[in-house]
């Protein structure tokens, strides 16, 4: 279940984040491994899910001033390693657009997590400014690039950048590939493993808060050092003054009891001579107490997707208790796949409230603070889709079961009829409505996915390397159904000693004389999946127009292996 109290956890989190780098105030950028990869599972929920739950969760206690972007990868292109796009430009006030952006990517492509950063670094003039780069990945470069060489570049161009690294249930070996990256630019490798641990990784990587900003100036009867903090967490109490002077508190509706069970966030500005919000001093978690030297202030306080800001002005040895009214209630969403199941925790919940510049996503059960008014809510399972519009009054809590009828397939593959799953990562599942659409209802990875359909007819396609195959299905809402593709193919293992590139040909030609090409590689080994048949292999040579070719038979649910031989002039 995820709602906004859970920010209760976050002051733990932000005690730990004092000994991390501080995300630079200056510029910094998000880069989200989009890749296909996302679409694999850590207890039972895909990563690409946990990865945009734990990212907003974490931006929801992004300071307003912080200047942040967004840019992806994998995004757009199954089979791209130039895939990358900048999809937010830093700026302060950008959590709610980084969301958004990070709610409606497709996961489909390749990691070509490298170029990634090193655009990322570019875009911010990482050589002009001060600048952070924090990258979320679940694997290593897919595009043979290394990033511990980027690394030294980067640390030797002698700028001031940073880069953290998070990943999402790597292996101990990818973990090395990539936490280079960050241990050579003065950054940190952090390690998550599940959805708790990447949401407190995030948050250390991306809101880790700089130390207070000097004071603004004090009343001209209590001058204080240049060089005091303005807000002061466990102040010692002097003669005849209060031991704290500042205790906000926050409410849901004009006259409603004070929040006890939440966790909103203060953020404290120092005041200009002409009321605008000035220098940050400070973000604080409710309970908060603590001290205000005397001076004008204006407190941001916020509650998920409420927010209210007003000044206030601290004098000295008085007490100050001011009570922000969010004028907010509390939704509560339960989505469905049937009437009468259980919760489901993949559905993506998305609530357009008033004054919203972008609509706010839950996943699973939702339960979410938002401006009193007209909620519209649109709840998607897998393919499936409906919206309800909900009136929500200041102070009020609405609960709310929404059914999206669906059913659910789950696909598997063989290599050959009778035979083992193919458990290969690099399995693509296509999902398409029956009758020649060419959208995309479900997409995913490896054998045993599963896909939340609305009820209707389907087309199933596998693909793996230069091997596909396609099937029809039906589901029912309400229904599981198994689908089994079978894809009458085989491995096969070339290697070609001093051969810059390798192309596979069906040994068969068309009736113009042409050969089908089944794809080239580059270098002198190719390992492939490829339909049962016979083929031609190719192989070429660098300086040298002649090709070296030689036959081979790919039999379904086997692995061939072939050397090709180079032939010399004469």
């Amino acid at each position: 279940m995820i709602f906004s109290f859970a920010r209760a956890l976050l002051p733990l989190s932000f005690l730990a984040a004092a000994a991390m780098p501080s995300l630079a105030a200056e510029r910094a950028m998000i880069v989200l491994d989009a890749s296909g990869s996302m679409w694999g599972q850590i207890d039972g929920r895909p990563k690409q899910m946990i990865a945009r739950e734990a990212l907003r969760d974490a931006l929801q206690t992004l300071p307003t001033d912080r200047q942040v972007g967004l840019m992806a990868y994998g995004h757009r292109d199954k089979a791209s390693c130039e895939d990358i796009e900048l999809l937010v430009p830093p700026a302060a006030g950008s959590a709610g657009a980084i969301t958004s952006a990070a709610d409606q990517l497709k996961f489909v492509g390749k990691t070509p997590l490298t170029a990634a950063v090193r655009k990322a670094a570019e875009d911010l003039k990482y050589t002009e400014d001060k600048a952070t780069v924090v990258l979320l990945t679940d694997g290593t470069d897919s595009c043979k690039a290394d990033p511990c060489a980027l690394g030294r570049e980067l640390e030797q161009s002698g700028a001031d950048l940073t880069v953290n690294v998070v990943g999402l249930g790597l292996t101990a070996e990818q973990g090395r590939e990539v936490a280079c990256l960050a241990e050579t630019t003065g950054g940190r490798f952090i390690q998550a493993g599940d959805a708790s641990q990447l949401r407190e990784a995030l948050f250390r990587a991306i809101v880790a808060v700089p130390e207070p900003t000097p004071p603004v100036p004090v009343a001209a009867a209590q001058p204080e050092p240049a060089d005091t903090p303005a807000l002061e967490a466990a102040p010692a109490a002097a003669s005849g003054e209060p031991e704290f002077n500042f205790m906000p508190s926050i409410v849901m509706a004009e006259g409603a009891a004070r929040l006890t069970d939440a966790s909103p966030s203060y953020e404290i500005y120092a005041a200009n001579s002409d009321g605008s919000k000035g220098e940050r001093i400070g973000i604080e978690f409710n309970p908060y107490k603590g001290n205000l030297k005397p001076g004008d202030y204006i407190v941001h306080a916020s509650l998920g997707e409420v927010a209210v800001e007003q000044p206030l002005k601290v004098e000295a040895g008085k007490t100050y208790q001011p009570t922000y009214v969010l004028n907010a209630g509390i939704l509560v969403v339960r989505p469905l796949a049937s009437a009468g199941g259980e919760v489901n925790s993949a559905a993506s919940i998305i609530i357009d409230y008033p004054g919203a510049p972008f609509p706010a996503t839950y996943y699973g059960e939702a339960k979410a603070v938002l401006p009193a008014g007209e909620q519209k809510v649109t709840v998607k399972i897998g393919g499936g889709e409906t919206s309800e519009t909900i009136q929500l009054a200041a102070g009020q809590t609405v609960e709310k079961e929404v059914v999206v009828a669906v059913g659910q397939m789950r696909v598997n593959a063989l290599y050959k009829a009778g035979g083992e799953k193919i458990g290969e990562s690099g399995l693509a599942v296509s999902v398409f409505k029956a009758g020649g659409s060419d959208d995309e209802a479900g997409y995913g990875y490896g054998s045993e996915s599963s896909y939340d359909l609305p009820p209707g007819d389907y087309r199933v396609v596998a693909r793996l390397d230069r091997a596909e195959a396609e099937i029809s299905a039906s589901i029912k809402a309400g229904e599981s159904s198994d689908v089994t593709i079978v894809l009458d193919a085989g491995t096969l293992s070339v290697s070609a000693p001093g051969a810059n590139e390798i192309e596979i040909f069906a040994a068969a030609k068309d009736a113009q004389g042409n050969r089908k090409s089944f794809g080239k590689g580059y270098g002198g080994s190719e390992l492939t999946t490829l339909p049962a048949g016979d083929y031609l292999i190719s192989a070429g040579y660098p300086e040298t127009d002649r090709k070296s070719e030689t036959s081979v038979t790919v039999k379904a649910g086997e692995r061939s292996e072939v050397t090709v031989a180079r032939q010399r002039p004469g």
